[in-house]
């Protein structure tokens, strides 16, 4: 990989797959169907400026109807201890619209777009850190979520988001096992670790970081990325895009001015950038969000324009990532550099489990 900084994009495609446990009883019609609106328009916005992402999708929703998801369902289904978090137990009780569970042809528009790629959300939404699952379990939700790819679409997923970021690093040999190259991990920040036990102390301290400096750096040089020649390569986020709220003045203002910073000095100092949200975001205020996106998009291209910085999905950054040797970033003067992803912080009392990544308890993640 050369020294020109890298922008990462990945979205979390998951559509109501992804929040039913959160808003079982709601109905939000307009959200979703604005949200299948406007990933045209995103799609739109990469191809003009030149963006590669890859979007992480439910398997779930690449079926046509109920009776292909029926089809697609894995011989072992997760059995967490509280069935609430089983979209089959939730799907089955529920009558949702099925139009925002089940969107293949929306998945067709995306792979049609270059520099699209599909990856994996797990075939079921699932949580891979909650309790009562376990790692078969995980293997069978991964096998089906890639034969509905690849019989629908064609396409072998090899690069995968854990649901809710619940990164499970005892689960990595599996992931491995069936094929997957690339994983998305989290920021090293106390308050983006252990995602499966949320308090409303890092959901402070995630909101505030949106606006303020108060975590650590969260541009890094490619080797720093978590690896081993058997396990998925880990791609750390580096900021989640939150969506723009008409109530919040300027603090809209600054949390995109607090992304093109950190694009900026990315791409200075030859790093990379790792940019996510999910398309669900945009469902409410879907037309400033997309400007705010494209706001992001035209600084990105300032930014290749002056500095060669590339636009890079996960499969492209794996792929260049296994060609070219180590290399350090460029030196710095005018920045205070935060401790280096491969030197993680001193822990908190609250952050009792070493940073670099959510692993789980042991037992549930043995395999």
């Amino acid at each position: 990989m050369d020294s020109s900084g890298q922008f990462v994009v990945s979205l979390d495609f998951e559509l109501h797959w992804g929040r039913f446990e959160k808003v079982a009883g709601r109905r939000a019609d307009q959200y979703y169907r604005n949200t299948l609106e406007n990933i045209p328009h995103i799609l739109g916005l990469f191809e003009r400026y030149g963006i590669r992402a890859t979007w992480a999708t439910v398997g779930m929703l690449m079926a046509e109807n109920v009776k292909e998801w029926r089809t697609y369902m894995p011989d072992e289904l997760p059995l967490y201890t509280k069935s609430k978090y089983s979209a089959y137990a939730w799907f089955l009780s529920h009558d949702f619209p099925k139009e925002f569970l089940f969107a293949p042809q929306m998945v067709e528009q995306i792979i049609a777009v270059p520099g699209q790629e599909l990856g994996s959300h797990t075939f079921s939404h699932y949580y891979g850190c909650e309790p009562g699952q376990t790692a078969q379990q995980f293997r069978a939700d991964l096998q089906a979520a890639k034969r509905i790819a690849m019989d629908k679409f064609g396409l072998d997923l090899t690069s995968l988001v854990f649901p809710r970021n619940q990164l499970n690093e005892f689960y990595l040999p599996v992931c491995a096992e069936e094929g997957f190259t690339c994983v998305r991990s989290n920021p090293k920040d106390w308050f983006w670790q252990d995602t499966y036990r949320e308090t409303w102390a890092k959901k402070a301290f995630r909101t505030a970081d949106t606006l303020f400096p108060i975590g650590g750096r969260n541009s890094y040089v490619p080797d720093f990325c978590p690896s081993h020649p058997a396990l998925p390569l880990q791609l750390p986020a580096s900021r989640f895009f939150r969506p723009h709220h008409p109530g919040r003045g300027i603090l809209n203002h600054w949390r995109l001015s607090r992304i093109i910073l950190e694009m900026t000095r990315a791409a200075r100092f030859g790093e990379t950038y790792h940019l996510w949200w999910h398309p669900h975001n945009f469902g409410h205020h879907p037309q400033q969000n997309l400007r705010d996106l494209e706001a992001i998009l035209q600084h990105f291209q300032f930014l290749h324009e002056s500095f060669a910085m590339q636009s890079r999905n996960m499969r492209d950054f794996v792929a260049e990532a296994q060609l070219e040797p180590q290399r350090t970033p460029r030196s710095e003067t005018s920045f205070v550099i935060s401790p280096s992803p491969e030197q993680p912080r001193k822990l908190s009392r609250a952050n009792r489990e070493p940073t670099g990544g959510s692993a789980c308890p042991p037992w549930r993640g043995e395999i």
